[in-house]
């Protein structure tokens, strides 16, 4: 298990080892697509798989996400934006992810922890320290116990989202790219339980590098 204030340990674990995985990356970058592959891939070998989405997944986190991702709310600070998210995600760890843990299943969530230490990083001056705190607080430590990053340029997976585009993804493009770039400053930092994959491969080449990277994680 992975928490806010640990390290993962560097050691080898086997994928039923791995039971709470996160996807995360940049808007369009195919996080749904390869959730749903992995899910059949783990299901044909008899796991129980759970896939839910940061923000929503339970009625208080689909509230907050309609808040959230609203165009119209445009009057949010970044601070209350990172608390929003938290809250939402807080309620999915009581509610949804724990549960499913303690039965034995694996996780798989579209963002986590990790979207929020790229997407809200700097605004109002918040630092990475505040939102792990926030973190903590709001999971009782518990984060994915590996996180896969598929990465991207902002220009490119942009415009792969073809429905309209909510409060988040009409940011500028600059704002995107720093994005990216807390993303991959984060693989980098913790290297035993993130993984980068160049999501603008095919489905099936991603797809294949996902499972090699639970596989050998």
């Amino acid at each position: 298990m992975t928490t806010i204030n640990e390290s993962p340990a560097p050691i080898k674990r086997t994928v039923a080892a791995l039971t709470f995985i996160a996807f995360d990356g940049g808007e369009g970058c195919g996080k749904s697509t390869q959730i749903q592959l992995l899910r059949q891939a783990l299901e044909a070998r008899g796991k129980r798989v759970l896939a839910v989405r940061d923000p929503g997944t339970t009625r208080i986190g689909e509230l907050v996400r309609s808040i959230l991702l609203d165009p119209s709310s445009v009057e949010m600070g970044m601070r209350c934006e990172m608390l929003l998210y938290m809250a939402a995600r807080s309620q999915m760890m009581h509610e949804v992810i724990a549960p499913a843990l303690a039965r034995g299943e694996i996780v798989l969530t579209d963002r986590f922890v990790s979207s929020t230490l790229a997407y809200q990083l700097g605004g109002d001056g918040l630092t990475a320290d505040e939102i792990r705190t926030a973190a903590s607080i709001a999971l009782s430590g518990r984060l994915p116990d590996l996180t896969i990053i598929l990465d991207m340029p902002p220009e490119l997976a942009i415009t792969r989202v073809k429905r309209a585009k909510d409060r988040i993804e009409q940011r500028p493009l600059e704002y995107h790219q720093r994005v990216r770039e807390n993303f991959l400053s984060q693989a980098k930092a913790n290297a035993q339980s993130y993984r980068v994959i160049d999501a603008s491969q095919s489905i099936d080449v991603v797809s294949a590098e996902v499972w090699n990277a639970i596989s050998k994680s």
